[in-house]
């Protein structure tokens, strides 16, 4: 068992890529894991593969109301939520401002934001009921650089970002831990659709340069200690290699 055992985790967009690999991650940290996606097969899958009581909730984050019955179904299954990984993302649509399709720019919005709003909706008020708890959320250089095409994905990011340093502000007197990691590239299903775009720098990067997911999910089991408590409400970039030696990752 790690140093999170008896705690539990609740893992938004958790049937592949970053999320997945942090519920294995944490599983491996000694925490009870709930895994959420709309993807109920692989998320499933991956929860039986975990085992040890982990748990496959069917939530898509752009309804709250499903955000707030995975929050109540972690606490039913393991009697508390001390964890909470906003992950959840799409990078889609990729297109340039004036071609954009008005529908499926607002989708990624209730995702990429709306989303993270409603995990931390959802759980604050019943960390703080327990004496407290943490937030993390997965943020993006994109938060704090345009790139073409990705209009969504940036304003997205950024209102992100914003929502991390509002629930230290709003929640830390409450023991309310909200931080955020921004990983860099990471060699998911999400970089194969930006390469096949062929829009902006990012899709023209050598498959060689993104790190793997098992590399943020070792940082978000790190960023749960109290060695990251001087970043709370801030974004934690896995760029620096002194953030990657904290987090026991190769610099």
């Amino acid at each position: 068992m790690g140093e999170l055992s008896g705690k539990s985790v609740l893992i938004t967009g958790a049937s592949r890529g970053i999320g997945a690999a942090a519920a294995r991650a944490f599983a491996e940290a000694g925490a009870r894991v709930a895994l959420a996606a709309r993807s109920e097969q692989a998320m499933a899958s991956i929860a039986r593969e975990i085992g040890g009581g982990a748990i496959a909730l069917p939530c898509d984050v752009a309804d709250f109301a499903q955000v707030a019955d995975a929050v109540r179904t972690t606490v039913t299954a393991f009697g508390q939520i001390d964890i909470l990984v906003n992950n959840a993302a799409v990078i889609e649509p990729i297109a340039r401002l004036q071609d954009a399709d008005p529908g499926d720019w607002a989708a990624a919005i209730d995702i990429n934001l709306k989303g993270v709003f409603h995990g931390f909706r959802a759980a604050m008020p019943v960390m703080a009921a327990a004496g407290g708890g943490t937030i993390l959320t997965i943020g993006s250089g994109a938060a704090h650089n345009a790139m073409e095409g990705w209009s969504a994905y940036c304003t997205a990011k950024a209102g992100a970002a914003m929502l991390t340093r509002c629930a230290d502000l709003e929640g830390r007197a409450q023991g309310i831990r909200a931080l955020s990691l921004s990983p860099g590239t990471v060699a998911t299903d999400m970089q194969k659709t930006i390469r096949e775009s062929g829009v902006n720098p990012v899709s023209r990067l050598d498959w060689a340069e993104h790190v793997p997911p098992a590399w943020p999910a070792r940082a978000l089991v790190w960023m749960c200690s109290a060695d990251a408590d001087e970043f709370l409400g801030q974004e934690v970039s896995l760029r620096e290699r002194a953030i990657r030696r904290r987090a026991g990752l190769p610099s």
